[in-house]
């Protein structure tokens, strides 16, 4: 497995991380044992990053990588987390809160569910307009000064905001949505973060399926699945963005790899500060994700994709209308 370093200030991760959030219901019902075999899995291939947040299922997530982790060396893999979306009894959200007081509870909780000492690296879900960045900052690095939390990461927020962050303490990483269908990011944040030497890790590399080549026409989400309210999944979008998805796959069928390995490579040639986590929720699409990193992408390849999914080629936003005001950056 190959590694990289988030930044100039964080730890050496794998060169692809895990993002557990599929295992606790997001795209509909998961199974625990597969869940958990997968995370086996990823470790045993060498995968060390594996993120999640507290508020996946209410805490479900948590729990679930704590048996899946149990027994483990604890110094052979890093837990990044993301606190501070409000939920209640239902599926809805409830805002946010990155109080210090609120981040030292959520931390709390967290470090009890994973059964752990401490956190690799900690992260607000989203930005706390109620909150200057500073303050929630601030409380993180009292944490890290306690030994609780290693470093600070990020998540959906602006370049401005990386800024102002990073003067309180280094940030390791920011935690954004960047894909091929997905690159809003590339015109503020990432020269940012190039500039303060702060490591990106990339969720949403797939698209949430759309982009893997497994997701086809006239399919529809199944019950519990949030792909049933994305605007990229909705009709007339989402056969727009599947002929894009066509004319990548004939890209990756000149290469040599499936339509997923190269979505992944894409992000991961990126730059060196850029890690990929994918979601997968079974070792089938796990082992599919990890020969990605072993696709290496000339200067031609990389005009192929271009001209088969151009930037904003995409038909829909990246989220319901409800959550892009959270947002730092767009589609």
């Amino acid at each position: 497995m190959r590694t990289r370093t988030l930044g100039s200030t964080g730890p050496a991760v794998s060169a692809l991380g895990l993002g557990a959030m599929g295992m606790s219901g997001a795209y509909g019902a998961a199974d625990r044992a597969e869940s958990v075999a997968t995370v086996h899995a990823a470790l045993d291939a060498g995968v060390t990053l594996i993120d999640t947040g507290d508020f996946y299922a209410m805490g479900h997530n948590e729990l679930l990588l704590a048996e899946a982790l149990r027994g483990r060396d604890r110094d052979s893999y890093l837990l990044s987390v993301k606190f501070g979306m409000l939920r209640g009894p239902g599926p809805a959200f409830g805002g946010h809160d990155a109080r210090p007081e609120a981040v030292k509870n959520f931390l709390a909780y967290s470090l009890t569910r994973l059964g752990t000492d401490h956190i690799d690296i900690y992260r607000p879900a989203r930005l706390d307009p109620a909150v200057p960045i500073e303050e929630t900052v601030g409380a993180i690095k009292e944490m890290i000064d306690a030994g609780y939390v290693r470093h600070l990461g990020l998540s959906e927020v602006d370049a401005a905001t990386v800024r102002r962050a990073h003067a309180v303490h280094p940030v390791a990483d920011l935690q954004i949505e960047y894909s091929l269908i997905s690159r809003a990011v590339e015109a503020e944040v990432l020269p940012t973060l190039r500039e303060l030497g702060v490591g990106l890790t990339a969720y949403g590399v797939l698209g949430r399926g759309l982009i893997s080549g497994h997701w086809s026409p006239g399919r529809s989400a199944g019950p519990g699945d949030s792909r049933g309210f994305s605007p990229r999944f909705s009709s007339g979008n989402v056969e727009h963005n599947l002929a894009l998805v066509d004319a990548l796959r004939r890209v990756a069928g000149a290469k040599g790899c499936t339509v997923a390995q190269l979505a992944i490579a894409w992000v991961a040639a990126r730059g060196e500060n850029v890690v990929p986590l994918v979601g997968a929720r079974t070792r089938e699409r796990l082992a599919e994700a990890l020969p990605a990193l072993d696709v290496d992408l000339t200067a031609d390849d990389l005009a192929e994709i271009e001209k088969a999914v151009p930037r904003g080629a995409a038909r829909g936003d990246r989220y319901p209308s409800a959550f892009m005001a959270d947002l730092g950056v767009g589609n």
